[in-house]
């Protein structure tokens, strides 16, 4: 049986050289593409693909609000992530969303491929890079902030730092700016900071960026 596939990219050539290797393989072909995270949400829903290969930069709202909405619509939803984002905030919060594997684009096609199989029979998977960046994370003394916010308040702190204000944002994932408001204090108040500014540096110092 050929189990479907969708990829989320926002950069056309990336996914024309994974769909060719995907579709080389056995028993695997893509049948829908998507550039931004608003398209995969409404593509899933119509394609209903076997696997989402799911990038987390995305224009508009990223991979991880992705992830969690396509999750919430169908909770049987297999995701693996495949992604720059070699720091393991970004891996936790994928996982978080509903994600059950995730792959950094630095990693050999082989490893891509054996994510695949494996999320495909329902195992977790995990590139080898990104799974000795989350064994080190867990020794850190100091709480990280893919551990203290939720997916839906690491969506917002990434978009932050991208420079959004809070209509912007509040346009983005389609809450109010009174919403937003409240997840922007929420994140300051749970990451111990009193400003944006300080966000923005307490941030950059854990290696997250938009």
């Amino acid at each position: 049986m050929t189990q479907r596939i969708m990829l989320v990219d926002d950069h056309a050539v990336v996914r024309e050289g994974y769909r060719a290797l995907l579709d080389r393989q056995p028993g695997l072909a893509v049948v829908a593409e998507a550039g931004e995270g608003a398209e995969a949400y409404r593509l899933f829903k119509q394609a209903r693909p076997d696997l989402v290969v799911m990038d987390l930069s995305l224009p508009g709202f990223g991979g991880v609000e992705a992830i969690r909405r396509i999750r919430q619509w169908d909770g049987t939803a297999r995701i693996l992530v495949f992604t720059m984002h070699q720091n393991a905030a970004f891996a936790v919060q994928a996982i978080r969303a509903g994600a059950q594997g995730y792959v950094t684009k630095s990693s050999p096609p082989e490893v891509l491929i054996g994510a695949v199989r494996d999320v495909l029979a329902g195992r977790m998977a995990l590139s080898p890079d990104i799974d000795h960046e989350l064994a080190l994370s867990r020794l850190k003394e100091t709480p990280s902030v893919a551990e203290v916010l939720s997916p839906r308040e690491f969506e917002v702190l990434r978009l932050l730092l991208a420079d959004k204000g809070t209509d912007d944002i509040a346009e983005t994932l389609n809450l109010s700016p009174k919403t937003v408001a409240n997840i922007r204090s929420q994140i300051r108040a749970k990451l111990g900071v009193q400003s944006d500014i300080a966000l923005t540096l307490l941030a950059l110092r854990q290696g997250i960026s938009a």
